[in-house]
């Protein structure tokens, strides 16, 4: 397990497109999805990493808490499912399930979409504003599964909450931390470990 920090994408770049199944439901999910959405938040995470555990019920309760706000909601794993088999499509429907997951769960097979995106970790987050460019990449919050402070959301919840409120986020953005994506033999990306 290598621990990586986010990529900080450039802040202003618009959201790469996708088309990605949804592990719980089976339909393709695409940026077209959260048309009209006045902001869209993309999560990389997975199910066997000890930095998504440690925030998964947090995860979960973002999108109840969320679930009447006019912001689309997406996770995304793109972890090797060959060789990470916690982390298949039908292992990512039952996390789904058991947290009560109200986002559709997708799995990135080719993890096109996670190197379009410059992911790097999980959990690593994106949040873009109703025309799609981005505000806000980095941390939940300050909370790491050693260090003994709450789990809140403070960040990525502040980053949301300003994105509605058609206010602008703050550029000060902390790195989000966590396992490395789990990449297929020969497909890792150039950012990878920069």
């Amino acid at each position: 397990m290598a621990l990586v920090n986010s990529t900080m994408l450039s802040l202003g770049t618009k959201a790469p497109e996708f088309q990605l199944p949804d592990a719980v439901s089976g339909e393709t999910i695409s940026l077209d999805t959260f048309a009209g959405k006045q902001g869209l938040l993309v999560m990389f995470i997975c199910r066997h990493c000890p930095f998504v555990k440690h925030v998964q019920g947090e995860l979960a309760k973002l999108g109840k808490d969320y679930a009447d706000a006019n912001i689309g909601m997406v996770a995304i794993s793109a972890n090797d499912a060959d060789n990470y088999p916690d982390d298949a499509p039908d292992k990512l429907k039952e996390m789904a399930q058991e947290l009560g997951f109200t986002f559709p769960f997708c799995h990135d097979q080719s993890q096109e979409t996670a190197q379009t995106y410059t992911a790097a970790c999980t959990p690593d987050f994106f949040v873009f504003d109703a025309n799609q460019e981005l505000v806000y990449r980095g941390q939940l919050d300050d909370s790491r599964p050693s260090n003994g402070i709450p789990v809140t959301g403070k960040d990525l919840r502040a980053a949301i909450d300003a994105v509605l409120g058609s206010q602008p986020v703050n550029s000060e953005q902390k790195p989000s931390i966590g396992c490395n994506i789990k990449w297929k033999p020969g497909n890792e990306p150039a950012y990878f470990g920069v």
